[in-house]
């Protein structure tokens, strides 16, 4: 079967074309971005139970590359990539967990957290990364002159494109705006060897800079501008239904930034509807921090306008970003699935954190602006008890240590009006066996009651 893929414009009265080992990043003739197109035809040549079993008897086995979440799928994703030329570290395959205490708590019969965040690097970016980077290696591979791989960044996209570019043996230069990422998210991309630049301003100053750096030199783009990363991320939607014996969820909410994240779920559920691999598709949620939410805005006039914004200081930082670059894609989705935007504040987003740790989990901040989102959408009715919802949890809480010491220290009020309802403190005693006894079971007594 032979397999093919190409850019494409997605302005529907343009449809220009350009091969994948292009480096364009926007329609050359109307400047909207582009997506990558599969020959649906030449892959309808497998019935839909045909690929359903092989991507199962692909699914986290050893045969390389395919036991990677991503690249098991690689007739999907990316065909025209030489083996020899993927940079893999085996990416996906992430927990699908039952929050079976979180959702009796809200009031769900079915809640499960995809946690994206189970990752090399700690987030979904790497599903992304490990197709543009194993992309740009086979364009080096045919001769062509990349001198590095560049991105502007938020924390969690510059750590993925660092850790791959060092597996490649490529140079990584990413553009951070300076004190607004966590050190852990810092120390990342600064451990992998990668040039950071830790700019002067938000991320979408950033990002006006890595695009015409990336214009003017030898050096490629690696955010989600790039349709490649779209590929990888859109391994997510599939993945889950693949995890849930290939059924759909009534409701998927996932946090929203840039909104390549976005764009890439849709496009992965109406490739398994094409296919036929699935025969309805969920509603999904949009959820967006109070602070930096300009799809919030425009959803509530229907989209009739977008207006970017200056996006304020919250916590959720890594979606800290006031004129998303996919912001056209994702109203698509969002359009076609019936979808839904939401927003939180500050001390919605902490406490939803908070209060999803306390069953267990370990939540992102960003994570807690989707579970903010869930509980708003319930108390409103858009969705019901009886549904079964998806949480795309999209890094891992250790990224965010302070995040999580400042909530629970009291430390948030006064610069995000953050009132920590779910705190939790150490307990100092002196080391005398009464005195632990005591603190012990009145803590107890407190929880208990």
């Amino acid at each position: 079967m032979e397999n093919n893929c190409w850019f494409q414009c997605i302005n529907e009265d343009c449809g220009a074309t350009y091969s994948v080992f292009d480096s364009v990043y926007q329609c050359r003739d109307c400047g909207e971005l582009l997506e990558v197109i599969h020959d649906i035809d030449a892959l309808r040549g497998r019935s839909a139970s045909e690929w359903r079993h092989l991507f199962d008897d692909r699914y986290k086995r050893n045969a390389w590359p395919y036991g990677s979440g991503v690249w098991g799928k690689k007739e999907w994703v990316m065909p025209l990539v030489e083996d020899d030329n993927i940079i893999s570290f085996y990416e996906g395959g992430t927990n699908l967990f039952w929050a079976n205490r979180l959702s009796r708590e809200l009031g769900l019969s079915e809640l499960w957290i995809k946690q994206c965040g189970n990752s090399h690097t700690g987030s979904f970016k790497d599903l992304g990364m490990t197709v543009l980077v194993s992309v740009a290696r086979q364009m080096i591979a045919d001769g062509r002159k990349i001198r590095a791989l560049a991105c502007a960044s938020t924390g969690d996209t510059s750590a993925a494109l660092a850790a791959y570019c060092a597996a490649a043996d490529i140079p990584a230069i990413v553009f951070l705006p300076r004190d607004k990422v966590s050190t852990a998210q810092l120390i990342q991309p600064i451990a992998n060897g990668a040039t950071v630049m830790a700019l002067d301003t938000d991320f979408d100053g950033c990002m006006k800079l890595v695009q015409e750096l990336c214009r003017e030199e030898d050096i490629y783009l690696a955010n989600s501008m790039n349709s490649l990363r779209i590929e990888g991320q859109k391994t997510v939607g599939i993945e889950m239904v693949q995890q849930f014996d290939w059924h759909v969820p009534d409701w998927i909410v996932i946090p929203g930034g840039n909104l390549g994240n976005v764009s890439a779920l849709g496009k992965g559920f109406l490739e398994m509807q094409a296919m036929g691999i699935i025969d309805r598709l969920p509603g999904i949620v949009v959820a967006q921090a109070q602070r930096a939410n300009p799809l919030y805005r425009s959803f509530q006039n229907e989209f009739e306008t977008f207006e970017p914004m200056l996006a304020g200081d919250t916590l959720a930082s890594a979606i800290r970003i006031g004129d998303p670059v996919s912001y056209e894609r994702a109203v698509r989705v969002i359009k076609r699935f019936d979808g839904v935007v939401e927003q939180a504040s500050e001390h919605e987003l902490a406490d939803a954190c908070a209060r999803a740790d306390r069953t267990g989990l370990f939540s992102c901040p960003h994570t807690g602006v989707a579970l903010a989102a869930l509980l708003k959408l319930i108390d409103r009715g858009t969705i019901t008890s009886a549904q079964k919802v998806v949480v795309i949890s999209t890094a891992h809480g250790l990224k965010f240590p302070e995040f999580k010491v400042r909530y629970h220290e009291d430390q948030l009020r006064e610069s995000h009006e953050v009132n920590p309802m779910h705190s939790n403190q150490p307990v100092e005693v002196d080391p005398d066996y009464d005195q632990v006894r005591s603190a012990i079971f009145r803590n107890l007594e407190a929880v208990q009651a």
